[in-house]
C-alpha cells in the first residue's frame, strides 16, 4: 500500500555536523508531552462548562471483514490509529467478520462491562450487502445488554471518491490531459462484488461519482459474483476505442481480489482505499450519523384485559 504518511523533515541535520541539543531525549520529552496534552485535552472535552462531566461518547467499533493476507490487517490497524489522531477522547475498538481476531462478537462482549455500555459499529465495507444487512445486525443483537447502533457502509460517499482519485493520481494518472488523451482514456472500478442487486447500486454511484471527478468514463467491474470482471470490462472499454484504462482499486485493503483485479490492468493500477486520511474522515462521519440519529422508541407493551 502506498504510504500516505508525512514525510519526516530532515532538514535540521546538516551533513557532518553535531546532533541537535538533547538528541533522542528532546525527541522522547516531546512525544510524552504531546500525550499529556492530548489525554488532558481529552478529558476536558467531557467536562461541560458548569464544571459537570459529560457522559463519554458511544465506543466506536470498526467492523472489518477479515482477510487470510497479513497486510490488510496492518492496514486496519493504521486506519485505526488515524481515526484515534483524528479524536483522541473517542474508544475505538477492531471486530472482524471472519478470518481475524478480534472477531466482532468477542469485542462487544469486552464492551458489556463498560462504563457507557454502548457502541457503534461502523463496517468498513463500500456497499450494502450480506454482510450490511445480516452478519452484523445478528452479532449486535447477540450482544444485549450492550446497547449497538449500527451505522451505514462507507459507500458510496464523496470522500471515497477523493481517496480513489488520490489513489490513481499516485499510480500516474495525470491531473491534466488533453482532449484528445481524455477521448483514449478510461477507468475500471474494480470492486469484490456481491449477489445482493444493492451493491450494484451502491458500486455503479461511486463509478459515476468518479466519472465526474475525473471527466472520463469509470466501469465497475467484479472480482466475484457480479459481472463483467475487470478483464472484460477492459475488453468492452477498448473496443469503444478507449485505449489508456486505468485500474481503480475499490478494495479497503489489499489482498488476493484486488492482486488479481490490477493484474488485468493494461495500463496502471492504483493501490486500494487503505489508510488514506479521508478514509478516516469518512469512518468517523459514519459514526456521528449513527450517534445523530434518534433512537427508535420502544414498543409499549398492551395491557391485559
Amino acid at each position: 500500500m502506498t504510504a500516505s504518511n508525512p514525510v519526516r523533515d530532515e532538514s535540521s541535520l546538516s551533513p557532518g555536523g553535531p546532533p541537535p541539543l538533547g538528541g533522542a531525549h528532546l525527541d522522547s520529552t516531546a512525544q510524552l508531552m504531546n500525550a499529556i496534552t492530548s489525554q488532558l485535552g481529552s478529558q476536558l472535552s467531557r467536562v461541560s462548562i458548569d464544571g459537570a462531566r459529560r457522559p463519554a461518547p458511544p465506543a466506536l467499533v470498526l467492523v472489518a471483514h477479515g482477510s487470510r493476507d497479513p497486510r490488510t490487517l496492518s492496514t486496519v490497524r493504521s486506519l485505526i490509529e488515524r481515526i484515534r489522531e483524528l479524536r483522541p477522547h473517542l474508544a475505538v475498538h477492531l471486530g472482524h467478520i471472519e478470518l481475524n481476531e478480534p472477531l466482532l462478537p468477542d469485542t462487544l462482549a469486552s464492551l458489556q462491562s463498560t462504563r457507557t455500555g454502548e457502541a457503534v459499529l461502523v463496517p468498513l465495507l463500500l456497499s450494502r450487502g450480506y454482510h450490511v444487512k445480516r452478519d452484523i445486525p445478528e452479532a449486535a443483537a447477540a450482544a444485549a445488554p450492550l446497547r449497538t447502533r449500527l451505522a451505514a457502509p462507507l459507500g458510496p460517499h464523496p470522500l471515497l471518491v477523493e481517496t480513489l482519485y488520490a489513489r490513481l493520481v499516485e499510480a500516474g494518472w495525470r491531473t491534466r490531459m488533453s482532449d484528445s488523451t481524455r477521448r483514449a482514456s478510461g477507468i475500471v472500478l474494480a470492486a469484490a462484488g456481491s449477489r445482493d442487486p444493492d451493491a450494484a447500486v451502491d458500486t455503479r454511484r461511486t463509478a459515476h461519482l468518479l466519472a465526474e471527478r475525473l471527466g472520463v468514463p469509470v466501469v465497475p467491474a467484479y472480482a466475484s459474483a457480479a459481472a463483467p470482471t475487470v478483464a472484460a470490462a477492459v475488453r468492452a472499454m477498448a473496443a469503444r476505442g478507449r485505449h489508456r484504462i486505468a485500474v481503480a482499486s475499490y478494495f479497503t485493503a489489499s489482498g488476493r481480489f484486488a492482486t488479481e483485479c490490477a493484474a488485468a490492468a493494461p495500463w496502471i493500477a492504483a493501490e486500494p482505499l487503505g489508510d488514506h486520511p479521508a478514509m478516516a474522515r469518512l469512518v468517523l462521519h459514519r459514526y456521528d450519523q449513527a450517534v445523530a440519529t434518534p433512537e427508535p422508541a420502544p414498543e409499549r407493551a398492551l395491557a391485559t384485559a
